[in-house]
């Protein structure tokens, strides 16, 4: 395939590449847009979800088309503590996303092609098929580095249509009211009809080990503790989110290739707390929107500088989970996040929107802390974890 100055390559067709692609296009520029999948399933079998505050409004007319769900307010549960927070929330589905970007005539996917190489004019594939573009992204997921220094976030989620009304109106993000088991657990909870709901059991571990049918049977006992009788299980989606406690982001960078631009997880843009994806591959988004015309190299300098400052942005968030991790003990874990969610409503949504402030961070500190002091301190600074010669 010959290259043209308006087409436009993304390798990889997760949620980076359907935000990049829908924001490309939805600023009218003349684009030729080809996603490359080595799966024979675009967008894989996901539930992608953000809180309405995480992006501005203007941002959320472009997102809106890929949009399967939304709620005006969502719930917190906790031992001791439940909450509704007036914070609408929305969720991307595979199912959502695909449709969406096949309804783009200037938009081209082609599955079941796996790369063999990238260079900034294009990508040829392992069958020897040469694909070429003015603008090369390579957006192929997370890639684990000796820069990061991590614990996981694994979750198994069963979509289940009910016998009868399952009686949640709006999504409970926490459930933490479950027993603890390996490391921080909650349920996440997401009503998409009176009878069809997803049920998502997270755990925040040390290790990164997912037992499918372990986690499976927690949910069936949820759902049977709820009274709920499950009439089919609609779909399985499971994963392990990075959760970075530690991060060298210059020594990342400089081992990647400096002509060719990453996205998404593969660029380290991710909510290091959360693992919410979707806010920072908005900003990527509009960042590639407005460069992505000068070239494969030019843009591969421009998201790299774009990383490097969101990575310096984020160190607030990642002590917040060396105290996670290191300084709490993994049955109380919970602790810290009933503590969170006592705090203002506008300080919770800064806090997921990757927004915190200042005034924020002192907010969320003052007081008792729920941990040791001792292990508090001892997770003060970064290096210590990125010197670690086996971090655990």
């Amino acid at each position: 395939m010959q290259s043209s100055n308006n087409s436009l390559l993304l390798i990889g067709a997760g949620l980076a590449s359907a935000l990049i692609a829908q924001r490309v296009v939805a600023t009218g520029q003349a684009v030729n847009v080809t996603m490359v999948e080595g799966s024979a399933t675009p967008f894989g079998e996901h539930t992608w979800s953000f809180h309405l505050a995480d992006v501005g409004a203007g941002d959320l007319k472009w997102v809106e088309p890929l949009i399967a769900h939304q709620w005006a307010g969502q719930e917190v549960r906790f031992q001791k503590y439940a909450r509704r927070l007036a914070s609408g929330y929305a969720s991307l589905t595979s199912q959502s996303v695909l449709e969406h970007i096949r309804s783009i005539p200037s938009v081209r996917i082609v599955t079941g092609a796996r790369v063999a190489a990238i260079d900034p004019a294009g990508a040829t594939l392992e069958d020897g098929t040469r694909l070429e573009a003015h603008c090369v992204i390579d957006a192929r997921g997370f890639a684990p580095h000796p820069s990061m220094v991590l614990g996981h976030q694994k979750f198994v989620g069963l979509e289940i249509e009910t016998e009868t009304p399952h009686g949640i109106k709006e999504p409970v993000i926490m459930d933490a009211s479950v027993d603890q088991l390996d490391g921080y657990r909650f349920v996440y909870l997401l009503p998409f009809s009176p009878t069809r709901i997803l049920i998502e059991d997270t755990r925040y571990s040390d290790g990164d080990a997912l037992d499918l049918q372990a986690l499976a049977a927690d949910i069936s006992a949820y759902a049977q503790a709820q009274g709920w009788s499950i009439k089919r299980v609609v779909r399985e989606e499971h994963g392990v989110l990075p959760i970075c406690l530690a991060y060298d982001a210059d020594g990342y960078w400089a081992g990647q290739r400096p002509d060719i631009p990453l996205a998404g997880m593969r660029a380290g843009l991710f909510h290091p707390t959360t693992g919410y994806s979707l806010p920072e591959g908005v900003r990527l988004a509009n960042v590639v929107a407005d460069h992505w015309q000068q070239g494969t190299a030019e843009l591969a300098s421009v998201v790299k500088g774009h990383a490097l400052k969101r990575a310096r942005q984020q160190g607030f968030y990642r002590l917040l989970n060396r105290m996670l991790f290191r300084a709490a003990e993994p049955s109380r874990r919970h602790l810290v996040l009933q503590r969170f969610y006592r705090l203002p409503e506008p300080l919770i949504e800064r806090f997921y929107a990757g927004r915190t402030t200042v005034w924020d961070i002192c907010r969320i500190l003052i007081g008792k802390p729920p941990v040791p002091v001792h292990r508090a301190l001892a997770c003060l600074t970064e290096q210590s974890l990125l010197n670690e010669k086996e971090p655990r």
